[in-house]
């Protein structure tokens, strides 16, 4: 089974992948994360992805798409795959969708998770990273997910570990700049979002994103075979 997942930043789509992923164990491929682990071990294409995601720009196509077809295609991914934060753009959506067909790999699943921009905005900032697992949501304000504290000081719900924040988020000029490239009908994400609702050959499926976590993955798991 083969999904892609789209959202703005603070719709939750992060957290939705993870219960999907651990509901039929199929990897969860999150194009930030892919970025992160190239940045940290000090790779040519990860140093430069770095100076974009710093500034909140788009990285670039030829610096992307090698690092997201790359990952489809290794070992964990053979049972399927839920592709997270990828595509971002209508030439992404386009280029991704050409080289699954070369691939042969069938996507199954469009999931889209719609959310008003100004309650995305105000998720983006209250929510925390694990440092050992950046499929553990924490987030500040939601109690469903909130961090525990320990020693004085907010840890991972879920392992325990140390939790920090993206400078990202905690810049508006960044987050409005995501923001901006997301809600882009034009060429943007939701530009993405529509050239594969009228690509055909699989399902869409698109849930209201300011219900709570439950809610979101009923919707969701009610549409998925």
């Amino acid at each position: 089974m083969n999904i892609l997942i789209f959202g703005p930043n603070g719709s939750g789509k992060g957290t939705q992948g993870a219960i999907i992923q651990g509901k039929y164990t199929i990897s969860h491929i999150e194009s930030g994360a892919i970025f992160r682990k190239n940045i940290g071990e000090g790779t040519e294409l990860g140093m430069q992805a770095k100076a974009f995601i710093e500034k909140g720009d788009l990285v670039p196509d030829d610096i992307t798409i090698p690092m997201i077809l790359s990952r489809l295609k290794e070992s964990d991914c053979a049972d399927g795959w839920i592709l997270d934060g990828f595509p971002r753009n209508k030439v992404q959506a386009e280029t991704l969708a050409k080289a699954l067909e070369d691939e042969n790999m069938d996507l199954d699943y469009v999931v889209e998770i719609t959310l008003d921009r100004k309650i995305a905005k105000q998720r983006i900032t209250g929510r925390r990273l694990c440092v050992a697992n950046n499929n553990h949501p924490n987030h500040v304000a939601i109690d469903a997910i909130k961090p525990v504290e320990k020693d004085g000081h907010l840890v991972c719900r879920i392992c325990g570990d140390e939790l920090k924040t993206r400078p990202d988020d905690q810049d508006d000029a960044a987050i409005d700049k995501r923001h901006d490239i997301y809600y882009d009908d034009n060429t943007g994400t939701m530009a993405a979002v529509n050239f594969f609702k009228n690509h055909g050959g699989f399902k869409v499926i698109s849930v209201d994103g300011s219900l709570n976590i439950k809610d979101v993955n009923d919707a969701i798991m009610q549409d998925i075979a």
